[in-house]
């Protein structure tokens, strides 16, 4: 299956744009995009006659995947070729941004404190989807946080628009046109009208941004309408939908995301593998307990998270962190999810230090990183400016070889290092 979002895929945030000046009023939403880059479409990149033909040949293919012609035609009509959607969308690894700069923005106090208000605003409805799903409220609330500000912006670029320009362009051309093919079947449906399907310039939509094929398969009619309705100003079909899209990536009641924790002196961080699963009793016997000096819950079997290095929060993070990842694969969201549902609950900011004296690494420094410790032994298999398992073993193995704390941080010091 799809993920819900696809472009997110990379440890520290890659941020296509600015963050959220004031919550009250955002730009975009929280959702980092992807690590991909491509050089910036040119003033050939396309044109309105190219993209208008580009119509003509796929009108009679969707007709043939079952959408009705006068349909297409509504959906169509006054559509334009929209190359700012296409210039982001080959941008998006142009700007960076440290996981603790994110997390700032995400899990601010306003952020908090209208996470709890919008709780105990709809508590009978969110009550009942926990019920039914199995996936706790906050959980589900912090994901409207994050993805429109708890419906204060669910975007308003047209998504019929940004679909097909984005599958005009090529670079994707089988992703989103079947984005596209999704989003006339939803208008057919009749779940919404051209008019009303708004969405980001990606084409996620509505209060918790789905995208259309997710929408086609995983939205659901809490409110028995007749309707998935996740667009309108009522939230019910967006927040039911969001809990069934985690069940059905296989969340686990009972289960958190993720506990925040203590290392102690002398652990070997080689262990802080997401591969390394055990107990929470287990890791307390090798002095990883939680920040109040206990053992975590032996909810299920946990790896340790060290998510700026050594010298920033640790956390153990359970099967239910993987689960989030299918809403959008950034450590950082997760986490910020995670703790933004463990605030709206009432429980602590995270305790752990960052090292704020880092920066992120731009992307031409993480193709350098990369390109480097290939050439020194330490085989990052692929030169794309993707912080993955990958990536993070070769600096592992790096830093070991080094006599440092082999941690996984691909930071700028273990750069200067390499240069």
């Amino acid at each position: 299956m799809l993920k819900h979002f696809c472009l997110g895929i990379c440890a520290l945030l890659v941020c296509a744009g600015a963050l959220w000046a004031q919550e009250a009023a955002p730009k975009s939403s929280l959702r980092p995009p992807s690590a991909e880059r491509t050089p910036v479409l040119s003033s050939q990149g396309g044109s309105e006659a190219g993209f208008q033909a580009w119509v003509t040949d796929f009108r009679p293919r969707a007709i043939e995947q079952g959408i009705p012609a006068r349909l297409f035609d509504q959906a169509f009509d006054g559509v334009r070729f929209n190359p700012k959607v296409v210039e982001r969308d080959r941008r998006q690894s142009e700007f960076t941004k440290t996981i603790w700069d994110y997390l700032d923005t995400a899990v601010s106090d306003l952020r908090v404190s209208n996470g709890r208000k919008a709780l105990k605003k709809h508590r009978k409805l969110l009550d009942r989807i926990e019920r039914k799903y199995g996936v706790p409220k906050e959980i589900v609330v912090a994901i409207w946080g994050l993805e429109s500000a708890y419906g204060t912006f669910r975007g308003s670029d047209n998504v019929i628009q940004s679909m097909a320009s984005l599958a005009y362009d090529a670079r994707r051309k089988g992703f989103f046109e079947a984005q596209l093919l999704a989003a006339l079947e939803i208008l057919r449906d009749g779940h919404t009208q051209p008019r009303n399907m708004k969405g980001s310039w990606a084409g996620a939509m509505g209060h918790t941004q789905f995208m259309p094929t997710s929408f086609l398969e995983l939205a659901v009619d809490h409110t028995g309408d007749g309707r998935r309705d996740i667009w309108g100003d009522d939230p019910t079909d967006a927040l039911a939908s969001t809990a069934n899209y985690l069940r059905h990536n296989g969340w686990k009641t009972g289960v958190p995301w993720g506990v925040e924790v203590r290392i102690p002196k002398g652990f070997d961080y080689l262990m802080a593998n997401r591969d390394d699963l055990r107990l929470p009793s287990d890791w307390a016997a090798l002095g990883v307990l939680g920040i109040n000096g206990k053992p975590v819950r032996d909810f299920a079997r946990a790896s340790v998270l060290l998510p700026a290095g050594h010298q920033g929060a640790a956390f153990l993070v359970f099967e239910n962190f993987e689960v989030l990842e299918s809403y959008n694969t950034a450590d950082a969201y997760v986490i910020g999810v995670g703790h933004l549902a463990d605030r709206i609950a009432g429980r602590p900011a995270i305790q752990g230090k960052w090292p704020r004296q880092d920066r992120a690494l731009t992307y031409d420094e993480r193709i350098e990183l990369q390109t480097r410790l290939t050439k020194a032994g330490f085989d990052t298999k692929k030169i794309d400016a993707k912080i993955g398992p990958l990536t993070i073993q070769a600096v592992r193995d790096f830093q070991r070889a080094k006599g440092l704390v082999p941690d996984g941080y691909a930071s700028l010091s273990v750069l200067k290092l390499l240069r």
